[in-house]
C-alpha cells in the first residue's frame, strides 16, 4: 500500500458519502416547492402542514451536504495537486460559476424561505424555494460539467511548455454529450431518492398513527411520493439507456468492463448473473439475455461491442505499454446493483400504491418494512452508478490524458494521507450518526400544528415585525 492506494481510497469514501445527501438535496427542494405551490394555489391546510414537514427533513440534508462537501474541494490541492495542476484551468471555469452563481443562489433563497415565512408575501415566499431548488439543480449541472471533461475531454489544449490542459472552448465544456446525458440521469436518480423518503415517513405515519387527525396529509404524501419514484424510475431507464450508448461511443472499454466481455462480439448479450474467477477473466455459469448487451451499447441488437482484450491492446498501440483494464468484477457487479436496488425502490412504490387502492388503508407490517427500506435502496443504487462510472474509467483520472497515477500529489506521504483519510472517517461517521438521528427524530414528530399560524396578507404592512426562524 502506497500513499496513491490511500489517497484513492479517502478520495472515494468521501466522495460516496458526500453524495449519499446530494440527491436527496436536489430532489427533495423540488418536492417541497411543489408542495408549497399546491397549498399556494388551494389553501389546503394539509399541503402547508407538509412542506413544512418535509422542508424540516430538506434542511437537515442541506446543512449536511454542504459540510461533507467542503472536504471535496481540498482534497484536490492535498492530494491530488497534480491532477489539479493538470486541469485547473478547465476545472476552474464551471467550479466558479457553480459557487459564485448557485451556491450563493439556492444558499441565499433559503435563508429566505426559513425567515420569511409570515414575512414574505405568500407568493415572494413560493418564489424563494424555487428559486432555491433551482439554484440547487443548476449546481449540479456545473459540477458534472467538470466531471464529464474526466470522461469525455473536449474544448481544450494541451500546452507543450507546461504540460497543462488549457481551455479553449468553454461552451464546449458545458455541452458535452456525456453532461448533457448525465444531468438528467442524475435529476432522475434524486428524484427517486426524495420520493422514497416522502413515501417512507408517509407510509409509517399511515400504518403506525391510522387514527390520527392527519392521516389525510400522510396518505396523500405516500401517493404523490409513489407517483414521483415511478416516474423517476422510468426517467432513469430512459436516460440510462442512452448514457450507455454515450459511454460505448467515448470509453468502450467501460462497457466491456461493465459486462466482463473479453472478446469482441456481435450481437453480444448481457448476462444478468455470472459466477467466475476472481479476477473476472473466465467464466463459469452465466445466465444471459441475447442481443442486450448490443442493443444498449449501440442500439442495434445485432451490433457490435469490442471486448476487453481488443481494446487492452488498442490502447497499449495507442497510449504505450501498461494495462488499460478496470477492476472487473467492481464494474461487473457495481452495474448490476445499481440497477437492482433502483428497480427495487420502483416495485415498493408499486405495491405501496396497490395498497391504498380505492381508499384502502395499507397495514401490512411487511410492506411498512419495505417502505422504511425505500430511502437506502436509490442511495445504494446511486453510490454503485458512481462507483462504476469512475472505476470503469480507470487507470484514467482523465481519459486519454491523464493516468490517476501520475495525479496524485508527490511531496505527500502514506503517514499523511493515512492521517487525514482517518480523521475523515472518524468525522464523517460522527455526522452521520447525527444526521439520522436528525432526520428519525424530525420525521417521527409527524407534521406540524399550523392551525394558530396567520399567513401574511399580502396587502399589509408589518415591515416592523422582526424575522423570525420557522424551525
Amino acid at each position: 500500500m502506497d500513499a496513491l492506494d490511500v489517497a484513492r481510497w479517502q478520495f472515494g469514501v468521501t466522495t460516496v458519502y458526500h453524495f449519499l445527501f446530494v440527491p436527496l438535496t436536489i430532489g427533495l427542494s423540488v418536492l417541497v416547492a411543489i408542495l408549497q405551490t399546491l397549498w399556494h394555489r388551494t389553501g389546503n391546510e394539509r399541503y402547508l402542514k407538509l412542506t413544512k414537514f418535509y422542508g424540516k427533513l430538506f434542511l437537515i440534508n442541506f446543512a449536511m451536504g454542504v459540510v461533507t462537501g467542503i472536504v471535496q474541494e481540498f482534497q484536490f490541492g492535498m492530494n491530488w495537486s497534480d491532477y489539479s495542476r493538470f486541469v485547473g484551468d478547465i476545472f476552474g471555469a464551471p467550479l466558479a460559476i457553480e459557487a459564485l452563481v448557485a451556491f450563493f443562489l439556492e444558499s441565499t433563497f433559503i435563508g429566505l424561505w426559513i425567515f420569511g415565512w409570515d414575512r414574505l408575501p405568500k407568493r415572494a415566499h413560493l418564489a424563494s424555494i424555487w428559486a432555491a431548488a433551482i439554484g440547487t439543480n443548476l449546481s449540479a449541472y456545473f459540477i458534472l460539467a467538470a466531471n464529464s471533461f474526466m470522461q469525455n475531454p473536449v474544448g481544450y489544449r494541451i500546452n507543450p511548455d507546461s504540460g497543462r490542459a488549457e481551455l479553449t472552448d468553454f461552451p464546449a465544456v458545458l455541452t458535452n454529450k456525456v453532461a448533457l446525458i448525465t444531468f438528467p440521469h442524475t435529476l432522475a436518480g434524486s428524484f427517486l431518492v426524495a420520493g422514497s423518503l416522502v413515501v417512507a415517513v408517509g407510509l409509517w405515519h399511515v400504518i403506525r398513527n391510522r387514527d390520527s387527525a392527519d392521516t389525510g396529509a400522510y396518505r396523500f404524501a405516500t401517493k404523490f411520493g409513489s407517483w414521483v419514484v415511478l416516474v423517476a424510475s422510468a426517467a432513469v431507464l430512459f436516460t440510462g439507456d442512452i448514457q450507455g450508448k454515450i459511454m460505448t461511443d467515448v470509453q468502450p472499454m467501460k462497457m466491456a468492463a461493465a459486462e466482463g466481455l473479453y472478446t469482441t462480439e456481435s450481437p453480444a448479450s448481457f448476462s444478468v448473473l455470472t459466477i467466475g474467477s476472481l479476477d473476472g477473466s473466465r467464466e463459469v455459469f452465466a445466465l444471459k439475455i441475447p442481443y442486450l448487451l448490443s442493443y444498449l451499447g449501440t442500439g442495434d441488437p445485432n451490433g457490435t461491442v469490442q471486448g476487453i482484450n481488443d481494446l487492452q491492446a488498442q490502447y497499449a498501440t495507442q497510449y504505450g505499454a501498461g494495462s488499460y483494464t478496470p477492476i472487473i468484477p467492481v464494474t461487473y457487479w457495481s452495474f448490476r446493483f445499481m440497477i437492482a436496488f433502483g428497480m427495487a425502490a420502483g416495485a415498493i412504490a408499486l405495491l405501496v400504491l396497490w395498497s391504498q387502492r380505492k381508499g384502502r388503508t395499507p397495514r401490512s407490517k411487511w410492506l411498512l418494512r419495505a417502505g422504511l427500506a425505500m430511502p437506502v435502496l436509490p442511495l445504494l443504487a446511486n453510490s454503485f452508478g458512481w462507483i462504476f462510472t469512475e472505476m470503469g474509467r480507470q487507470p484514467w483520472i482523465v481519459f486519454g490524458e491523464m493516468l490517476t497515477r501520475n495525479g496524485v500529489s508527490r511531496s505527500v506521504s502514506l503517514a499523511e494521507v493515512l492521517t487525514s483519510f482517518t480523521a475523515f472517517t472518524l468525522i464523517y461517521a460522527t455526522l452521520a450518526v447525527i444526521e439520522v438521528k436528525l432526520l428519525l427524530r424530525y420525521a417521527k414528530a409527524g407534521v406540524p400544528d399550523v392551525s394558530e399560524e396567520h399567513p401574511i396578507d399580502d396587502t399589509h404592512d408589518d415591515a416592523e415585525r422582526p424575522l423570525a426562524f420557522a424551525y
